[in-house]
């Protein structure tokens, strides 16, 4: 079993109008062609695929594209998008399961690689991703840089938004390498606010630049963004290209 917390159907369902903003076409478009690029002619497969934000879109740019997703109402809500034998999901946990045949790319978007809690299971990721690649093949991983550096002294949450209809900041465990994600959500019109929270285990670059290489993978490069800026000190965010050897 996986350490990853199972996602309900209320938040499948939610989940498209939640996060419209990063869904469009203008904010898709530079991932999309960053992801088509390194699959090629080849098929990518996405781990923790949801309900397709990206994978349906991608599947339109004519990538064929397989996903693994743990939640089956997250997958549910995709298969409303597009049908089964156009795209393809395993229900499952990215760590472990294997999808029939070999792909170009393997990508992990949107901090998902956070949702496997413990150290091992990300390891076994990496491995899962190396198995499934084609030699030659990438591994892509979307991945917010651990906001540690604004915490003073004794402080152990970070805010990442404050706005009118949410708040949302992150508490740390510094032991355990764990943060929580708090989010108190504007749920309606009569003012009341909703209060959810998810626990992530955040890891630095260099500690998946080490999975990687125990999953005998190579680091290729890596950005700050899906744009190709370069990936500097201060960076939020890294997108990080890892190849499997030839």
């Amino acid at each position: 079993m996986t350490s990853s917390e199972l996602w309900s159907r209320a938040t499948a369902e939610r989940y498209d109008a939640e996060e419209a903003e990063i869904s469009s076409a203008a904010a898709l478009g530079p991932m999309l062609d960053f992801l088509a690029e390194l699959a090629g002619d080849g098929r990518a497969l996405e781990f923790a695929i949801g309900t397709g934000r990206v994978g349906v879109p991608l599947r339109e740019r004519g990538v064929p594209v397989a996903g693994i997703e743990l939640s089956e109402p997250m997958a549910a809500v995709l298969r409303r998008k597009i049908a089964e034998e156009k795209l393809p999901v395993t229900l499952g946990d990215m760590a472990t399961s294997v999808v029939p045949g070999e792909f170009t790319l393997v990508y992990l978007v949107y901090n998902t690689i956070t949702n496997l809690l413990t150290q091992d299971e990300q390891v076994e990721c990496f491995r899962n991703a190396a198995r499934h690649l084609a030699p030659g093949g990438r591994f892509v991983i979307e991945l917010g840089v651990p906001p540690l550096r604004f915490l003073p002294p004794g402080q152990v949450a970070v805010p990442f938004d404050v706005s009118e209809r949410h708040l949302g900041f992150d508490t740390f465990d510094l032991v355990e390498q764990i943060l929580v994600s708090h989010h108190l959500t504007l749920d309606g019109d009569d003012g009341r606010y909703r209060r959810d929270a998810s626990r992530h285990r955040y890891a630095w670059p260099a500690e998946l630049d080490l999975m990687a290489r125990i999953a005998g993978l190579e680091l290729e490069r890596r950005v700050a963004d899906w744009e190709g800026t370069p990936f500097a000190q201060d960076s939020a965010q890294h997108i990080s290209v890892w190849r499997k050897p030839a």
